[in-house]
């Protein structure tokens, strides 16, 4: 099966060459390393959305936003707006944070501050962690989770966290880790619009 994943712009769906059939999907990775496992674990997520549901995915992190992100107190034009569009405009979202002094980042949360309250209403979120070990899975539950209850967007019953046990090089290879992420994907079946609702946004 042929899986469109987009990883910068989106300035061709945005501006309308490309119509958008099926679900849109857009992951978010709240890392500014490069390479960074965060950003290879929601690109891994998307994909099997995509596979799994048809449509489209845009994949970003802190990095794409712009230089100037760290110091922004409303939203920009240039990468970032185009960015936040693609997010605010998807039918699931997946983010994830590397865990940082025991939270999520501090430019992962700058996103999220900039955004209006209302704008991920009723949205699908799979939420997703990476960090140093074990001890600090609960990372979703406590830090992640409220996070998004305050936008009332609707975060999946499964999350995923993962360490570097779970990864081979830049590849998940954890079984258990991997069988999870099906499963939090499987859950965004629940929220999607229907085959004949995405034809008809497709064409209209």
């Amino acid at each position: 099966m042929f899986v469109r994943l987009c990883f910068h712009c989106l300035s061709c769906r945005l501006s309308g060459t490309l119509p958008v059939s099926g679900p849109r999907f857009v992951a978010f990775s709240g890392s500014w390393s490069q390479p960074s496992r965060t950003r290879n674990l929601v690109t891994e997520a998307a994909r099997r959305a995509v596979a799994r549901f048809g449509g489209q995915a845009h994949v970003f992190d802190i990095g794409d936003l712009g230089p100037d992100f760290g110091t922004m107190r409303a939203p920009a034009d240039g990468a970032y707006r185009r960015h936040l569009e693609a997010f605010l405009q998807a039918d699931a979202l997946i983010v994830a944070s590397p865990v940082y002094k025991g939270s999520y980042t501090g430019l992962f949360k700058h996103f999220i501050d900039l955004l209006e309250p209302t704008a991920l209403t009723g949205k699908p979120v799979l939420l997703a962690a990476s960090g140093g070990g074990d001890r600090h899975a609960l990372v979703i539950e406590h830090q992640l989770r409220p996070v998004f209850g305050f936008f009332e967007a609707h975060t999946l019953a499964t999350g995923l966290y993962v360490s570097p046990s779970d990864f081979t090089g830049d590849r998940l290879s954890s079984e258990a880790a991997s069988q999870r992420l099906d499963r939090a994907v499987s859950q965004f079946a629940a929220y999607l619009p229907s085959p004949e609702a995405s034809r008809l946004r497709a064409v209209g």
